[in-house]
């Protein structure tokens, strides 16, 4: 049954979907969403629509059942038919699930009232926003979107402010989904002072693109994608390289190359895709056309000359660069590396001297300079440790 449900021939997939829906077959339905990876998009959205059209007034109600088993491919199908069916009885229905369901069918709840806005499920949505679960609280967000709901949205405005970094990374989740694109700079300032800028900078992409951010706002563009390069392979999916556009994005950056801040991350990019190219565990697990991708990011980088990105990365060795941490990964001025003792931010300073370290420039003098700087104890006992 499975089989014909994804299958190619109507005769068969009709009477499949019709056997589903009329029968409320949930292991069939749960089938479908545990080979949900194994499925490719065209075929799922296929599924969906044979059981929307194999929906009719007699069956609709199996598809309360089937909403113990999430997957977005089905979230709109499963909602919208709830949504066309509904009544005072089945509303206050969801309202009970979106309180006191599982987070399968909560997650599909929180579609429903995009659906239906009814304004008592506005508490529900935002106590459910801000749960582990990403589906159920993406969901939330946007239903809240959708209802307007300035009080969720000024709440996770607030929230990036917080000193928790977990705090601060939820709320920059809720407001990606949420989708206004006014939260744009308040996101990037998030990014700049927290201990998850990669995670930050993962997220905003589904808010603002790169290429957007690039054309009207270079700077913290370049920010946001040096971020998303760091944490690529161990913070975030490989396959979000499609999602980020990073291909279109290196080629629009090639035209940049006399910008001394675009060379520190193309250099940096460039020993990412490196890395992700010579270590079998970064590709493993991937799919073809994640490898694929991966690969011609690299070569699209390995075209670019490297002497002159180092040169011209140079310039970003000072304090007041953004990029001065990425810019000493690749120094070789020892002079211009040295002149960064003097400067007043003591991370920097720590950064410095590692890089001195490395590159077996490290005395008792640059020791001594940075020491007369640094008030942190911590950071001085691991300048001593050195």
């Amino acid at each position: 049954m499975f089989k014909k449900l994804t299958g190619k021939n109507p005769q068969e997939y009709k009477v499949a979907a019709k056997y589903l829906m009329d029968n409320a077959d949930t292991a069939l339905f749960s089938e479908l969403v545990e080979k949900d990876s194994f499925l490719f998009d065209f075929v799922k959205q296929n599924v969906a629509q044979r059981l929307f059209e194999a929906t009719n007034e007699n069956n609709w109600k199996s598809v309360l059942k089937f909403m113990k088993f999430y997957s977005p491919s089905y979230e709109d199908f499963i909602a919208s038919t709830l949504a066309k069916y509904a009544d005072e009885d089945l509303t206050d229905h969801m309202l009970e699930i979106l309180s006191e369901g599982t987070d399968d069918e909560k997650t599909y709840a929180a579609k429903f009232f995009s659906y239906i806005q009814d304004p008592l499920a506005l508490d529900i949505l935002r106590e459910n926003a801000y749960f582990d679960n990403e589906n159920l609280s993406a969901n939330c967000a946007a239903t809240l979107a959708l209802m307007g709901d300035e009080i969720s949205y000024n709440e996770a405005i607030e929230k990036l402010k917080s000193d928790d970094d977990f705090e601060k990374l939820s709320a920059v989740r809720f407001l990606t989904a949420y989708g206004r694109k006014d939260a744009f700079p308040f996101l990037i300032e998030a990014m700049k002072i927290s201990a998850f800028s990669e995670n930050i900078a993962g997220e905003i992409p589904y808010l603002v693109s790169i290429l957007d951010i690039l054309e009207s706002d270079f700077e913290n563009g370049l920010l946001t994608l040096n971020s998303i390069i760091n944490g690529l392979g161990e913070i975030l999916s490989l396959s979000s390289i499609f999602d980020f556009e990073l291909f279109e994005v290196f080629e629009v950056l090639k035209n940049h190359l006399d910008d001394s801040r675009c060379a520190v991350v193309l250099l940096n990019a460039r020993e990412k895709f490196n890395t992700l190219t010579e270590n079998d565990e970064y590709l493993f697990d991937e799919d073809k056309n994640t490898k694929n991708e991966v690969y011609d990011i690299k070569k699209l980088l390995s075209e670019i000359d490297k002497k002159s990105l180092t040169k011209k990365a140079g310039q970003e060795l000072n304090c007041s660069s953004p990029f001065v941490f990425t810019a000493l990964d690749f120094a070789d001025d020892l002079n211009a590396v040295r002149e960064l003792l003097k400067c007043n931010n003591q991370t920097v300073i720590l950064k410095t001297l590692e890089v001195l370290k490395n590159l077996n420039n490290l005395d008792e003098t640059a020791k001594t300079v940075a020491l007369l700087k640094v008030t942190d104890d911590n950071i001085k006992k691991i300048i001593r440790a050195l």
